[in-house]
């Protein structure tokens, strides 16, 4: 076990070195720069939509669950435990490369809506299925079969990883260390409460996400605003202390060990791409199941699941522990959120537990749908019911086990589904403007007759 763990450890340093991230942000730039920072000025535009309620077009749910089922997977221990690691280890300069991250990402985002809905499939069943083995497949033809093949496998294995075991773990962790709860009975509950859901498919995961995702968020929203507001002649330094370390080192202080600007850039964008999945292909496979008959539509939606997702709920996290004074504590992970959060709330750990707990259950369902997708798209509509009761077997012994080697495991496997999406994305991405040129000269001319 240990000589895997030592070659995991090494493929991951690979993985996630600097191609990686300079993969990532620089097809998210690049596609920024050729639509001329669209996703970014259209902003408004994407929130008019997502409230938008005439829905046309055939697909299985709303745009609006399609981006909260997007979320549900988005939103989870990444923006608690993920954004307090990466002020931990690379200081509070890697916020601001989380928000660029994130700024960046927008477009991946949009992009990959784009290409998802363009070239989504009706399966045996009568339901559309895409993402980016679809879009591999019918955008880049035969010969590039095996990118698809590869992006479904290492989603179908990733997600029994990020999406599964180490969600039902954090749930059981955050729920033991708050309440007393122990891990096993979390591990049933869970187990019970999913499989539930499962039973009716996307439309049931969806219409859970409708509803918990947007009440989860706002009351984390709210209690992080509670703990700056508290804290609010702090926090002009804090940005000051953010922007200072994104561009030079950072000593060591109080439990900080230090770091380096390469670390603050490293971490900021490897957390930020683990919380918002923006160009790993996730989010897509959701908004494929979109009732639209506007690729574009969808996608000025879907770049908002990044938006919400970093610039709003890691911001809360990340701003909550600088502005307290908490980075320096030598809490790592989600007690340095916890911490933070005490520091100024009364009982406020019980808060991040809570909001743990939700989070990743919610992920749970979220990356459900991505992975059963993906086994799918491998080995065909018979394989979705093995897929969920595997799934379901799943989280009481993820609840149950000490998870570093999955952490390390589906950490890399992250990255490998990166690979081949950012190659499907970079040369797709002709597909991509023209559509976006399309649709926006057609509202304008739309907008003179009226």
């Amino acid at each position: 076990m240990e000589w895997l763990t030592n070659l995991l450890t090494a493929v991951n340093g690979v993985v996630w070195g600097v191609p990686m991230l300079v993969g990532i942000l620089g097809i998210g730039l690049y596609l920024q720069l050729r639509m001329g920072f669209m996703p970014i000025r259209k902003l408004g535009t994407g929130f008019k939509l997502l409230f938008t309620k005439t829905e046309t077009g055939s697909g299985e749910i709303s745009p609006f669950n399609a981006l909260m089922t997007s979320l549900a997977a988005t939103i989870g221990t990444g923006n608690i435990a993920g954004v307090a690691t990466a002020i931990f280890l690379g200081g509070p300069g890697a916020l601001f490369w989380m928000w660029m991250t994130a700024l960046v990402g927008m477009a991946t985002k949009y992009a990959e809506a784009v290409c998802a809905v363009n070239f989504r499939e009706t399966d045996e069943k009568g339901n559309h299925v895409g993402g980016p083995m679809y879009y591999i497949k019918n955008g880049l033809g035969p010969k590039w079969a095996w990118l698809g093949v590869a992006f479904a496998l290492f989603g179908a294995l990733a997600g029994f990883g990020i999406g599964n075991t180490v969600q039902a773990n954090s749930v059981a962790d955050a729920l033991s260390s708050s309440f007393g709860i122990s891990h096993s009975g979390t591990g049933i509950v869970l187990m019970v409460l999913v499989g539930l859901v499962l039973i009716g498919g996307i439309r049931w995961i969806s219409e859970v996400a409708g509803k918990l995702v947007p009440l989860m968020t706002v009351a984390y929203f709210v209690a992080g605003i509670i703990v700056l507001g508290m804290n609010a002649p702090a926090l002009p330094s804090a940005f000051g202390t953010i922007f200072e370390h994104a561009f030079s080192p950072v000593a060591a202080q109080g439990g900080f060990a230090g770091a380096a600007v390469w670390m603050a850039i490293r971490f900021g964008v490897a957390r930020g791409v683990f919380s918002n999945e923006a160009g790993l292909g996730s989010a897509p496979i959701a908004h494929a199941a979109a009732k639209t008959d506007s690729p574009v539509r969808q996608g000025l939606i879907a770049m908002l699941g990044t938006f919400i997702d970093t610039i709003i709920v890691c911001s809360i996290t990340g701003l909550a522990i600088v502005v307290t004074g908490s980075w320096t504590s030598g809490e790592t992970g989600a007690s340095l959120t916890a911490h933070a959060f005490s520091l100024a709330i009364p009982g406020g750990e019980y808060i991040v537990s809570l909001a743990l707990a939700i989070f990743a259950f919610t992920t749970i369902l979220g990356w459900s749908f991505y992975g059963e997708k993906c086994v799918q798209f491998l080995f065909g509509v018979k394989a979705i019911l093995p897929f969920r009761i595997l799934w379901v077997l799943a989280l009481p012994i993820g609840a149950t086990q000490s998870l570093e080697f999955i952490w390390l495991l589906a950490d890399t496997l992250n990255a490998m589904m990166a690979i081949p999406n950012l190659i499907a994305l970079a040369l797709l991405s002709p597909v991509v403007f023209r559509l976006t040129k399309v649709y926006f000269a057609d509202q304008k001319a739309l907008n003179q007759k009226r």
